[in-house]
């Protein structure tokens, strides 16, 4: 279920990380198709709170710094090892292909950092994108690192859906595949979800904290290294991951 006046305010910030620049009240309303009247209400609550402001007189709205200073506060309590990063920076650049770190999210799993591709055919992900946690590599990746019960909680909250020709659309599925992934020493998906999308992802832990690491790209170009894409995973976090997080 979606609360629909705060997904306007989530809206309207994405609406301007795209345009990055200011927005008259008429060109919001037009952008969303919403009614003017309601429009107003929303930007004049955000300005009042002081998270939008007019840079010039006439000139429409924009954000203020206050969102950075916000995020900054927020991810301070929470942040990534910098080493993270270079992971999925040195896996992009070394297979070409879209690197991601993800996180568990209920019933889902969130991409909370990205290196994208470069090609022009890739997996075209960001920061909050959300995929199904039992229907992906990098899903499957996390859920390795519940116990039993835990994924049983989990697998009731499900709506298994058949996405794919090999999503596993049963809890006994999941959990063949699962097995299957630890025999193999990692996590794989062909088209499990996202049609013409394969990846290998391994689990992540750091701490308490729950994470994998995925690799993904076109099914044509990295399913047939699937394998030692997913090696090379494995190879990359030994290399970088410091002994005290281990």
């Amino acid at each position: 279920m979606i609360v629909r006046q705060a997904a306007n305010v989530l809206e309207i910030m994405e609406f301007f990380a795209q345009t990055r620049k200011p927005a008259t009240l008429a060109e919001i309303a037009d952008h969303f198709g919403w009614p003017r009247s309601s429009t107003f209400n929303l930007l004049a609550t955000l300005s009042e709170k002081g998270y939008l402001y007019e840079p010039r007189p006439r000139a429409g709205f924009y954000p203020t710094p206050r969102w950075l200073a916000m995020a900054r506060m927020i991810s301070e309590v929470e942040p990534l090892p910098p080493w993270t990063h270079t992971l999925i920076a040195d896996l992009s650049a070394e297979t070409g292909e879209t690197a991601s770190i993800v996180a568990p999210a209920g019933v889902m799993a969130v991409f909370i950092d990205v290196v994208e591709s470069q090609a022009a055919i890739r997996y075209f992900a960001t920061i909050g994108h959300r995929v199904p946690i039992h229907a992906t590599a990098s899903g499957r990746a996390l859920l390795l690192q519940y116990s039993p019960e835990e994924r049983d909680s989990v697998y009731r909250k499900i709506e298994f859906k058949q996405y794919g020709p090999s999503t596993p659309i049963s809890i006994e599925a999941v959990e063949a595949e699962l097995r299957n992934s630890i025999e193999r020493g990692y996590c794989q998906s062909f088209a499990d979800y996202s049609r013409d999308l394969a990846g290998a992802a391994i689990p992540l832990p750091i701490g308490d904290r729950r994470l994998s690491v995925v690799v993904a790209g076109p099914e044509f170009r990295i399913g047939p290294k699937v394998a030692d894409v997913a090696s090379l995973i494995a190879r990359t976090v030994d290399r970088l991951r410091p002994k005290s997080a281990a």
